[in-house]
This record gives structure tokens, sequence and C-alpha cells, in this order.
């Protein structure tokens, strides 16, 4: 099969999406089909094709955690995409990629796929003043609906996307197939880590061989909720605990989150390591004990399940549309306020030798399943079944005003 995904944002870009994309692009390629990636690029004034990846030339978003925005709608980049006459069209962001993606869609006749990634509500405040909001989420909701409206098919991480888009008006008859997130489990191996640069890791940023480490790893913008995380540890955890959090990562609230944990007293138990390149990012991970999230904005968190590969349980905020993500005492932990956050890290921290090992044991396990080639497999049962529904739609050409 040939495929074309759409994409805002491909490596060497750091994000889930991203990460999202390059592994589904690597899944279906070692099954033996055929992948052209569309992206924008910011670094480029023309269209070029490298390594069957379409570069499309664009501006920076800065206020958007730096995506490009690309022209919706170019004749020389349509005529690439025919040329490698894709079996279906894949489309992974709603921006100028994704307009693209559903206009190349109708002209050329072709299937179309939407995976809906991120719940948008939780990103707003990104573009919209505080009196904008509501009109602003509106508008939102509608875009999306437009998106599910022209898709063959649509895919999500978790019910989490069925949910957003029932509150975004999609019809209910609409069926979302929900394929979780990949992770690339032999680069996060915690065998492939050793001790020295376990040693190392902690050396670096002062944190006592003796110490349970928790670790949240991530864009740091308001929506991933890590000032809940300092507020549970500044109101529960107490220095004789004999634990601390790195946080890792960076974005558009560090200095936010920086200043609360000074004004907290939290600047000797939590680390900030700013940005960290995703190829650096093992040895951090194992150099952990736990994997530590509040946010719910997540849908089946790629850099969680990072974590889990590097064998660290995950102690979550309770999700009940991600439920089903964490077990209680198999692959991590679950809390609702700061005492149980607190409970729940001593009870990790208390365990023998042997109680962790086979816990970490079962927390690999868990995420075994979620390989690139898995989600490869997956996403060809989706592309197949959408080549037969657009078979029996009726065009849609007049919704999309295009004559």
């Amino acid at each position: 099969m040939r495929i074309a995904l759409f994409t805002e944002t491909y490596p060497p870009q750091i994000n889930g999406v991203a990460t999202h994309v390059k592994s589904l692009k690597d899944g279906l390629e070692q099954l033996g089909h055929q992948v052209l990636i569309v992206t924008a690029d910011i670094n480029t004034r023309r269209h070029y094709l490298k390594d069957n990846i379409l570069h499309c030339p664009a501006l920076e978003m800065k206020r958007l955690y730096g995506y490009g925005l690309s022209s919706p709608v170019d004749i020389r980049r349509l005529r690439i995409i025919q040329n490698f006459q894709p079996d279906v069209i894949h489309i992974h962001n709603e921006f100028s990629i994704g307009l693209f993606g559903v206009a190349a869609a109708r002209i050329l006749k072709l299937p179309l796929v939407y995976t809906l990634h991120t719940m948008y509500d939780d990103y707003i405040y990104y573009v919209a003043p505080r009196p904008f909001v509501r009109v602003t989420k509106r508008f939102s909701h509608r875009y999306i609906k437009f998106f599910a409206e022209q898709a063959d098919c649509i895919t999500g991480p978790s019910k989490k996307c069925d949910e957003y888009l029932k509150a975004a008006g999609v019809e209910a008859g609409k069926e979302v197939h929900v394929i979780p997130n990949p992770v690339e489990l032999d680069d996060f191996s915690p065998q492939r880590v050793s001790e020295e640069e376990k040693k190392a890791f902690r050396a670096k940023y002062s944190l006592p061989e003796d110490a349970l480490i928790a670790c949240f790893v991530g864009r740091l913008g308001r929506e991933k909720s890590v000032d809940v995380l300092l507020r549970y540890w500044a109101e529960a955890i107490h220095p004789e605990d004999n634990m601390r959090l790195v946080v890792i990562g960076d974005g558009p609230v560090k200095a936010e989150l920086e200043e609360q944990a000074k004004e907290l007293g939290l600047s000797d138990a939590v680390i900030f390591t700013g940005k960290v390149e995703h190829s650096a990012l093992p040895p951090y991970l194992a150099g952990c004990n736990i994997y530590a999230t509040a946010s719910l904005s997540d849908t089946n968190s790629i850099s969680m399940k990072e974590g889990m590969a590097a064998g660290l349980p995950v102690l979550q905020l309770y999700d009940e549309l991600n439920a089903d993500q964490i077990v209680d005492g198999v692959n991590g932990f679950v809390f609702r306020d700061a005492e149980e956050f607190a409970g729940k890290l001593r009870k990790f921290r208390d365990m023998d030798r042997q109680q962790r090992e086979t816990l970490c044991g079962s927390v690999m396990e868990s995420v075994s399943r979620y390989s690139a080639a898995n989600l490869g497999r997956n996403l060809i049962s989706v592309y197949e079944k959408a080549i037969v529904t657009h078979s029996e739609r009726e065009p849609v050409f007049a919704r999309l005003n295009i004559r």
C-alpha cells in the first residue's frame, strides 16, 4: 500500500505528534508499505523531496510550540503527491498541511483518514485572550468537526478523542478507532543504559544516590499541569522523605513553574533540566525511579510510555477517560489529591528490591505491544476500511465549495 502522511510537525522537532508520525512511517515501512511524509518546514523557502519526505516552505508559529504554517494550497505540492500515487491520505494536524491534505484527498478522489491527537480546548489560551476564550472554543469545535466530517475514518490515541469529537458536535455514528500511541521500546530499554550513565545523570543534577527520583517529561505548557505536581509536592512531601522531582523539558511556562517552585520552598527538591534532545533522554529516564503526571490534556502520552519502556511505574492523576491506562499496582499508581500522591510515592519508596523489580518488569510488559510495527498493522486495517468507506460515500465537493 502507498500512504501519504500529512503533518505540520516532524523530527527533528520534538513533540508527541512528530514522534507518533515518525514511528508510524517506520512501522509501515517495516511491513513493506511505501510512505510519503508531507510536512511544514520553517528552514526552507522551496519545496523539495528527500528520503520520501516532502518539505513545504512555512512560517514559524512561535506562540504554538514553533509549528510551521505553510500555504494550504499549492499546485506543485499537489503534483508531487499525485506522482506518488497514494492509496490513502492520512492527516495528523488541522492547520495548513492538514487543510491541504483534505483538499488533496478530494481533488485526487482518495480515501481520507484523520487522527485527532490534541484536545484543543486545553490549548486555546495560546492564541486567544481570556475574554475571547468562549467564542474561540466554539470556533475550534466547528473547525475540528469539519475535519471529522471530511474523513472516511477517524482515529485517536484514547477514548478522550471520541468524547471531544462528540462535544464538538460530530455525529454519534462517526466511529473513532482508538489506536494507542507507539513507543520506541529498544531505544528506551533500561538494559541499554549503563550504571555509569545513571550515576552521571544524578551527579549532573546533584541528586543523592539513595533518594527516590520522580520525573515528568514534556513541553512545559499550562495544559501539562506541572503546577499541580509542584503544589502537591509542597503540601505533602517532606524533606525527611528523601525524594526529588526532576522536570525534563522546556516550554512557555517554564519560568512560571520555576518561580512557583521557589515560592513554595522547593528549590532543593525540584530540578528543572530544560530542553533535552530526544536521543539523549534514555539515561535521564533510567536514572529516575518513577514517572509522575497530573496532566488531563494528554491522549495516551508518548513521553509517559517512554518512561514505562524504561521500567518506570507511572504515578498518574486519576482521569476517568484514561482509567484503563494505569492499573494501580500493575504498571503504576493513581492519585486524586496531595495526600494520595505522597502516599503512593512513599509506598513505592518503601518496596524492597524484589518488589520494585517485579513491578518494573510488569510496567515494561504493559507497553511491550506498542511497537512501531504494531502501530502500522493497526493503521493498515483502518486504511483498508477507509478505502471501502470512500467507495461508498457520495461526492462531497459541494461541501468543500470545490468545483
